[in-house]
């Protein structure tokens, strides 16, 4: 009952109308340079993403045989959120990588590229610490840890989407055709299949804002304002910079062949924006609970609920202290 109260609060914004929740996001996206720091993470989502593609295309292979066509559905689809230049040149520096690479270092090579991945992670790690005001205190080990662990997850989901999409379809025809359902079952699953998609890249967000700032007694959401803001954000960056550069392409004009580089730089850029954001949501709701007197809740600074009590109580004994 306490964590269906703590959820009805968290959708409510914690009393928060639409405009103070905007106007606080806002400030505290001034405040701790989330666009400055989406930069850095543009940098270190860089040097993952090559690893972490090369991580999942190695896993399909090895766990579902490389002529499953889940490899061919990866790329279509990073090919929808990806600007055409952008995808041209992942998708051409990962089939030279992968030619390259010999079939004999497979879990070497695997292990290698998900500790590369997880760097990413580790740099969203303490960009969420920013956010919520907290200073990492974790061991290097733990951090490294629960970035694999997220990159881990990241990887599971992606692969669990590709699989739903892809064979999910034949199933709806092998269900509809010997069970009788007809072809309103087939095209049911074409629209379902999509929301649930969605819901995935909902888990995954939900999943780095739960475990990767450094918070103790966090409570689990499924879906968090945080994440249908971050998710809905991504979206929206994606394919609005998709559909300007289709109109408006002059970054190889104005680079050359670094081109391509400088706008796969900037989407990376704006998708560590958008996880930013999210995190800003989640931590001024949570902040605004935790003022309104939700024991549940932690304010900025707070890495437990539990912290508040502890610090009431020390502030009380220095003054009692001074008085004597």
């Amino acid at each position: 009952m306490r964590e269906r109260q703590a959820l009805f609060r968290m959708w409510k914004f914690s009393g928060l109308t639409w405009k103070d929740l905007g106007k606080r996001v806002l400030s505290e996206i001034q405040e701790d340079d989330v666009f400055g720091r989406s930069a850095q993470l543009a940098y270190y989502f860089l040097l993952a993403l090559f690893p972490l593609l090369l991580f999942l295309t190695s896993v399909i292979g090895l766990l579902l045989g490389s002529g499953t066509g889940l490899r061919h559905s990866l790329f279509n689809y990073l090919s929808q959120v990806l600007p055409g230049t952008a995808f041209q040149l992942v998708d051409s520096t990962i089939s030279e990588v992968s030619a390259a690479s010999s079939g004999g270092k497979v879990t070497f090579g695997i292990l290698a590229a998900l500790w590369a991945a997880s760097n990413g992670m580790s740099a969203i790690t303490q960009a969420l610490n920013v956010a919520y005001n907290v200073k990492e205190t974790r061991p290097w080990w733990k951090q490294r840890l629960t970035a694999m662990v997220l990159t881990l997850a990241l990887s599971v989901l992606i692969i669990s989407a590709l699989v739903l999409v892809l064979y999910g379809g034949r199933l709806a025809y092998y269900v509809a055709g010997n069970y009788g359902f007809g072809e309103v079952f087939t095209i049911a699953w074409k629209v379902l299949q999509w929301p649930i998609v969605l819901a995935f890249m909902l888990l995954a967000f939900a999943l780095i804002y739960y475990l990767a700032p450094d918070l103790h007694e966090q409570k689990w959401a499924w879906v968090t304002p945080g994440s249908v803001v971050g998710v809905g954000l991504w979206l929206l960056v994606s394919f609005g910079f998709k559909l300007y550069l289709h109109f408006f392409d002059s970054y190889s004009k104005t680079y050359g062949t670094l081109g391509a580089v400088i706008v796969l730089m900037l989407w990376l850029y704006l998708t560590g924006a958008a996880i930013l954001v999210g995190g800003e949501v989640n931590s001024e709701i949570e902040n605004a609970a935790a003022k309104e007197g939700d024991p549940d809740a932690k304010e900025k600074g707070e890495k437990a609920p539990s912290e508040k009590d502890r610090n009431g109580s020390l502030q009380n004994s220095r003054r009692a202290a001074a008085r004597v």
